[in-house]
């Protein structure tokens, strides 16, 4: 009877060793919630897709909601459809703006040119000015410069001058014309040799001076 008792013990303490991990249903002893996200490598977001619109920086705004996202301007409506934003049509930009502002839906200029650029100098609006002697300008509203040209007369001499600042040249002399490679005045008759009388012409003083023969004086004194 007592080899019996001890051939029992012995099965005892055997038996548990013949149970294998295998055996063991991971069902029956579930693992902690720290272990399963631990072991789950993915992230998992939430998707508001029908339930709101989120913006650039992550913010989430509810249906219905206006919002302005970060890469636009223009105001936009958080629908089940994802946001539906204006889209207006934006006035053009003059062409002489200087300074554009982009703080609202649609581009503002701030600033328009207000002045003309010429030769390197600027102009106010509707502004004269003499570049050169011979010029005449305005500054026009379009920022364009108009100039006109003085238009010369013939000078009434055969040698004219320049003198500063002014445009057309003068007869310091008065009006003359050429006798031969002499200069004489015009209104008078001038004896230019022993020979000839002469005179300019009235009016055409760049033709040459009209002339007439007398008796020489060195005729006379024979």
């Amino acid at each position: 009877m007592a080899l019996h008792i001890h051939e029992v013990w012995i099965l005892l303490f055997v038996i548990p060793g013949l149970v294998t991990p295998a055996a063991i249903n991971h069902e029956d002893y579930p693992a902690d919630e720290g272990d399963q996200t631990s072991s789950n490598d993915n992230l998992i977001f939430d998707d508001y897709r029908g339930k709101g619109c989120v913006d650039d920086s992550g913010f989430v705004y509810k249906l219905g909601e206006r919002f302005f996202p970060g890469h636009s301007n223009c105001p936009c409506v958080c629908t089940e459809d994802g946001p539906i934003c204006d889209q207006p049509e934006c006035p053009k930009i003059h062409p002489k703006c200087t300074k554009v502002e982009h703080n609202g839906c649609c581009p503002e200029c701030k600033e328009v040119k207000n002045f003309c650029e010429y030769h390197g100098k600027n102009y106010k609006i509707l502004e004269e000015f003499k570049p050169s002697p011979c010029e005449w300008c305005r500054c026009e509203p379009s920022n364009e410069v108009h100039c006109v040209v003085a238009d010369c007369a013939v000078p009434e001499c055969v040698n004219p001058v320049y003198e500063p600042e002014q445009c057309c040249p003068v007869c310091k002399n008065g009006p003359n014309c050429f006798a031969g490679t002499t200069i004489i005045p015009a209104g008078i008759e001038v004896k230019v040799d022993d020979c000839n009388i002469c005179h300019c012409h009235n009016g055409d003083w760049w033709k040459p001076a009209q002339c007439s023969k007398r008796e020489c004086q060195g005729k006379q004194a024979l």
